[in-house]
């Protein structure tokens, strides 16, 4: 009996990988970089970047100066990198927004009777600041923040340190993400259901339960 469900929160309740997209376009025009691969390129520095921090390879803000020294191709001291990423993120972070998918989702699991909780990759401070921002805190029971964990998704012990805070077995809470990896078969090999949030139908083969939108999901 299904009791519980957990979202991811970027990219399947807000549209983080929208907002890096326009705000490194804009930040990375400052150093006269305008080349039609600027957010690819981005993406793909700050995706491998990240992991290393998901892993406690390097810290968090170990993991933005990296971002910074790659994608300008120089090195520069901690305190010029941390300055650097200081304009990516001012753009970044008024560029959230959330999807019109994601309140009535929150709003039917709670209807059918299931604590909700949030279980996201992030530093908490600033998950935490995207969840007030949208009003999101009234919409849920719990936020964990992989900041806070030994190891982000899909490292087992996530899934199984949030079931523990939100007091239910494994195999009664589901997990919905956008990531097949770290959300969807992270969450399955932790013991739990998993549901994968396909939006740009990019895995029509990947044998899990798939939607392509929140409004699909039934509790």
């Amino acid at each position: 009996m299904m009791r519980a469900v957990l979202f991811d929160l970027d990219d399947t309740l807000l549209d983080q990988e929208g907002a890096s997209a326009v705000a490194v376009v804009a930040w990375a025009a400052t150093f006269g970089v305008t080349d039609a691969g600027v957010a690819g390129r981005w993406a793909g520095i700050s995706h491998r970047h990240y992991r290393r921090y998901q892993r406690r390879e390097i810290t968090f803000t170990g993991q933005r100066r990296d971002r910074v020294r790659e994608f300008l191709g120089r090195e520069m001291t901690d305190a010029d990198a941390d300055e650097l990423f200081a304009g990516y993120l001012e753009r970044y972070e008024a560029g959230w927004s959330i999807f019109g998918d994601a309140v009535p989702a929150l709003r039917r699991a709670r209807a059918a009777g299931l604590a909700v909780g949030i279980l996201t990759n992030g530093e908490e401070s600033q998950q935490r600041r995207k969840v007030d921002r949208f009003g999101l805190a009234d919409e849920i029971d719990l936020l964990v923040a992989s900041s806070v964990l030994p190891a982000g998704k899909p490292d087992p012990r996530a899934f199984t340190y949030a079931v523990g805070l939100l007091g239910t077995a494994p195999a009664d809470t589901l997990m919905v993400g956008n990531s097949l990896g770290k959300d969807v078969l992270g969450a399955q090999n932790a013991g739990l259901p998993a549901v994968l949030l396909d939006r740009a139908d990019a895995h029509p083969d990947a044998g899990v339960r798939r939607v392509r939108s929140l409004d699909e999901l039934t509790f």
